[in-house]
């Protein structure tokens, strides 16, 4: 399925479309094959590459947190989706979001015009032979997974993820709406609804006594924390989303100049500003539920929904069976796995692996030493993470607990994570010097 001296990348999605930049930058001729639009999967709708399906925000800058870090990782890299990202942010306080059309094109133009990268727009139903990148996402097509579960020998899992619905802004009643930053973050970006108690507990007593769309056999199995639905988490009792998503820390109503019972955050979704999501709201409730009980907020009583919340099947391998170092498959180093699809979680962190599995790949086709990003940098305790053995492995999203422990005792949380974002950074641009990257 290969041509000569090139590298067949399947998948155009955030690690895919990173894989193949850093691969093509190294000069290595890379074959990028994309379902789309040949065939969409139940959560895609546009043919542009990285295309972001569930929120448009790429978390935390600053580096006392460890996207923040990531972020910094990447950049330092010279990461194509992160500078894309960064060409199409949209205002969201102290977190990286964007216009996901804008981010999608720019992401697709850059690639399409990369003269050693060919787009192939294809169905992938088997493994292409190495060497090769496989980032086909959580949302594989089937007649692929089937081909991985056959080649490795072990059953993918499955697990769900939930997608905010998206509000247009005109069609809010900006009277009972107040923009503000939760904790005085950054600007006002953020359109605040409150909640008294007695509309809170009639909204709450609606989302639970509300019809969920059906979930398919295959859907049943698991349900991931991480993007858990508002529904289940609100099932959990009462109180738990007015000290969750909807807490109101940090926030003044200035029309009654006190914080409110609770408060539903939306978020902005395009550079117009003409879109919001409502944040913590993923969700399964049927459409014309959805329509009915999220009309329950104040402010969203005649909200046009430019999209519904969904739930879609999500995919992941077992990679502590089936994954050596740099994401490569333990009995064909040449070929290798990226994005979700390998257990990590997150858009950065996709694009994270991406690049780990790209740079490491063009290293190894050289005849060289691959990278050891070491456990201090999250791009290396990231990619630990899914070939390490567990009793239970779930994906993994980046954060401070993965990394190497500091030898030494820092006082203070934020002092701590700065410390080690600053061990981080020294030690990628180390091994940036040492390899050469």
């Amino acid at each position: 399925m290969n041509e000569s001296n090139s590298v067949a990348v399947v998948g155009a999605g955030l690690a895919g479309s990173e894989a193949a930049w850093q691969l093509a930058k190294r000069g290595i001729p890379v074959r990028l094959i994309e379902m789309k639009p040949v065939k969409y999967s139940p959560a895609h709708k546009s043919p542009g590459f990285a295309e972001l399906v569930c929120s448009n925000s790429l978390k935390a800058e600053h580096l006392s947190n460890a996207s923040g870090l990531l972020k910094a990782e990447l950049r330092a890299m010279d990461s194509l989706v992160l500078r894309c990202a960064e060409a199409s942010r949209v205002p969201a306080g102290g977190a990286l979001a964007v216009d996901r059309d804008e981010f999608s094109g720019r992401v697709t133009s850059a690639l399409e015009g990369h003269p050693l990268v060919t787009v192939e727009r294809a169905l992938v139903s088997e493994l292409p032979d190495a060497p090769a990148i496989v980032a086909t996402g959580p949302l594989t097509d089937p007649a692929l997974t089937d081909a991985i579960a056959r080649r490795t020998g072990v059953g993918a899992l499955n697990f769900f993820d939930a997608a905010a619905p998206i509000v247009t802004a005109d069609s809010l009643d900006m009277t009972k709406v107040f923009r503000a930053s939760r904790y005085g973050r950054g600007s006002d970006d953020y359109l605040n609804c409150p909640m008294t108690e007695d509309e809170y507990n009639a909204f709450y007593d609606a989302l639970m006594g509300a019809e969920l769309a059906e979930l398919h056999d295959f859907e049943k199995k698991l349900v991931f924390e991480g993007c858990l639905a508002v529904e289940i988490l609100a099932a959990r009792g009462r109180q738990t989303l007015a000290f969750g998503p909807l807490k109101p820390v940090g926030l003044t109503d200035p029309r009654t100049g006190k914080e409110p019972y609770a408060v539903v955050q939306l978020r902005q979704e395009n550079v117009q500003g003409t879109l919001y999501n409502l944040v913590g709201f993923q969700t399964r409730l049927k459409w014309g539920e959805q329509k009915r009980v999220f009309g329950m907020i104040p402010g969203l009583e005649h909200a046009e929904f430019a999209r519904y919340g969904v739930m879609h099947r999500n995919t992941y391998l077992n990679g502590p069976a089936v994954l050596g170092r740099n994401f490569a498959l333990k009995d064909e180093p040449l070929l290798r796995f990226a994005g979700q699809l390998t257990g990590v979680e997150g858009y950065m962190e996709s694009t994270a692996s991406g690049l780990v599995a790209a740079v490491s790949l063009a290293r190894a086709l050289a005849g060289q030493p691959e990278p050891d990003f070491t456990g201090k940098t999250v791009l290396g305790a990231l990619e630990r993470h899914v070939r390490t053995p567990s009793a239970s492995f779930q994906p993994m999203n980046a954060n401070f607990g993965i990394l190497d422990a500091l030898p030494f005792r820092v006082k203070g949380k934020k002092n701590r994570y700065e410390k080690l974002s600053a061990v981080a950074i020294d030690a990628l641009n180390e091994v940036i010097k040492a390899y050469e990257l």
